[in-house]
């Protein structure tokens, strides 16, 4: 299970570590290209029912925290799906993975928790 914690909220939130691993390539892309957006997903069942959504500035300090040294192989589909929706008016919704089999090479060295439903 990993972790992001947003500008200064102490709160941290938690990801699991191969969706935040996807998320991460999506939400530096946006970030670097100077855009904000949101990030939105459900909360998982161990928590209060509902749904949270996040504003993401590139002037906001944003750091991402993950459990397993080693970081996943990649799935295009499911980091399109994201990207896809990053563009949208709705932002960045956090779902499930898409598996496919052709893993995918990103060459992103940016410094790095929210059950995918």
């Amino acid at each position: 299970m990993g972790t992001v914690y947003y500008g200064g909220s102490a709160t941290p939130i938690h990801i699991e570590d191969r969706a935040l691993a996807h998320l991460k390539v999506v939400i530096a892309t946006k970030l670097r290209r100077g855009e904000s957006f949101t990030v939105s997903w459900t909360h998982p069942d161990d928590q209060p029912r509902g749904r949270s959504t996040l504003w993401l500035h590139p002037s906001i300090p944003l750091r991402f925290v993950f459990d397993e040294p080693e970081p996943p192989e990649l799935s295009r589909a499911w980091l399109e799906d994201l990207a896809n929706s990053a563009n949208s008016s709705g932002g960045i919704q956090l779902v499930a993975e898409h598996f496919d089999t052709e893993p995918v090479e990103v060459d992103d060295h940016t410094p790095q928790v929210v059950e995918t439903t």
